[in-house]
């Protein structure tokens, strides 16, 4: 590693037993993500992968797989003793590295804004360690900032709640737990540190004692929004940072153009882009990387994940997409279910109670009623009637049904794959079609009726006898 590059550690091996929940901490999900992805993707908008190294070890399979796309290091704390020995666990991997910045996992709103400042602010004090800290409306509980004189970067000391004296109380400066350090001086100072308290454990908020009492500078940078920095410790408090969070997301949208009625209802990932003049109703949920185009009404009680969807598109009340792409203009439900690897036309309609998954339906094709649409690939212009059915699986395997253009299927029909239907046939209602259908053809796959006349009077007076 190069002598002047920034290392970024990312503290993310305990287990939060605080939760009562069996998961780790970092795992839980706020606004779409694991708190510690959050994390992460703030840094990586300030470093390079490479510069980044996550400390995992409570569940390290399952954090690490959590990241697994971003490139970043893993360095395993194998036994958790605190946050001043995972930082021993890193020697070796950071070095090489002029300084280091630690953060911990579970303050998913931490801005990379307030990352680079304090990178820069560290270099430019020259410091030896830099906290970053923050002015929450309440600090009861949190390390306090005492400072060298009020309007000094340098600071005296970090007294713990318990520990402040009577004149201190006032101290509203609290300690974030994130920092810069020059790393060549942290690890000289670092086996000075000592696990004598309740928990047996080794804390890096004591390197600001050691290093200043070797005489190095300690410094602190107070951030402007003290909730960027605020973690959880009950799942209440998380769900908390979860409001805040989705609340943030609805109000950039709405910097952005998009009209979101009682944003308070809507749950809306961080993930989540939504086109200008677009209208999204209350108690909607737009989930994951859901992208949604300008100029769309998307109605209440819809839920929209992982989804794309193209500009002028009407989205009916409780709609459920997951992993669909919809094209522009079309139309959607009420109470329509587009299941992964559904594409649905330009200006088609997919309408009441129709389920479809794996299947496209071409531009200006209709399927409006209570219709289940699987594995098929449909044409443009068609009509698929209400109650028709694919009958896709045969108890082991899928299979397809290939519909042409312009083709129109009459209510009820049953479809039993793997079958095609050739573009301008009909298929007359109530039909079982198990044989292709050639093109502009009509296809009856029905008995024919059969009417049996005083068949009525005849039950009747049998049923008399008996």
């Amino acid at each position: 590693m190069e002598t002047n590059r920034f290392a970024i550690a990312v503290l993310a091996a305990g287990k939060g037993t605080r939760l009562k929940s069996k998961r780790a901490k970092v795992l839980h999900t706020i606004g779409g993500q694991p708190l510690l992805r959050h994390v992460v993707d703030a840094v990586l908008q300030v470093a390079a992968p490479e510069q980044v190294f996550v400390v995992t070890g409570h569940q390290a399979e399952q954090v690490e797989q959590a990241l697994a796309s971003t490139g970043v290091h893993f360095v395993r704390q194998a036994e958790q003793l605190g946050t001043g020995h995972a930082i021993q666990a890193l020697r070796e991997a950071v070095g090489g590295s002029s300084d280091l910045l630690v953060l911990s996992g579970d303050v998913p709103l931490i801005h990379p804004e307030t990352i680079a400042r304090l990178r820069e602010f560290h270099r430019t004090q020259q410091a030896a360690m830099t906290i970053l800290t923050a002015r929450p409306e309440n600090p009861f509980g949190y390390g306090r900032i005492l400072r060298v004189a009020p309007d000094s970067a340098d600071v005296a000391a970090i007294v713990e709640q318990k520990s402040l004296a009577p004149e201190q109380h006032h101290l509203g400066e609290i300690n974030s737990g994130i920092y810069a350090f020059h790393t060549e001086t942290l690890y000289r100072h670092i086996a000075s540190l000592g696990a004598n308290n309740v928990h047996g454990e080794y804390y890096l908020t004591d390197m600001a004692a050691i290093l200043r009492a070797a005489g190095e500078r300690v410094v602190a940078l107070e951030t402007g929004d003290a909730t960027e920095v605020l973690g959880a410790n009950t799942i209440a408090e998380m769900m908390q940072l979860d409001t805040a969070m989705r609340l943030a997301t609805a109000r950039r949208l709405m910097a952005e153009g998009v009209t979101i009625f009682r944003p308070d209802t809507c749950v809306i990932d961080s993930g989540v882009s939504i086109g200008a003049d677009t209208v999204v109703e209350p108690f909607v949920q737009l989930l994951g990387n859901t992208c949604i185009g300008a100029d769309c009404r998307i109605r209440s009680y819809s839920v929209i994940q992982n989804s794309t969807l193209a500009d002028d598109i009407l989205v009916r009340n409780s709609c459920v997409l997951d992993h669909a792409i919809v094209e522009q203009g079309a139309q959607l439900g009420p109470f329509a279910h587009l299941r992964p690897q559904s594409h649905i036309g330009r200006e088609a309609h997919v309408g009441n109670f129709v389920e479809t998954k794996k299947t496209r339906l071409g531009d200006k094709s209709k399927a409006n009623h209570l219709a289940y649409l699987g594995d098929s690939d449909i044409g443009s212009g068609c009509n698929i009637g209400a109650g028709v059915i694919t009958c896709n699986y045969d108890g082991v395997d899928k299979h397809p049904t290939k519909i042409g253009d312009g083709v129109f299927v009459g209510s009820n029909a049953t479809l039993v794959a793997p079958v095609a239907i050739e573009e301008n046939s009909y298929i007359a209602a109530a039909s079982c079609i198990t044989h292709p259908v050639p093109s502009g053809a009509l296809a009856l796959g029905r008995a024919p009726q059969v009417n049996k006349p005083g068949w009525v009077a005849k039950r009747k007076t049998a049923r008399k006898r008996q």
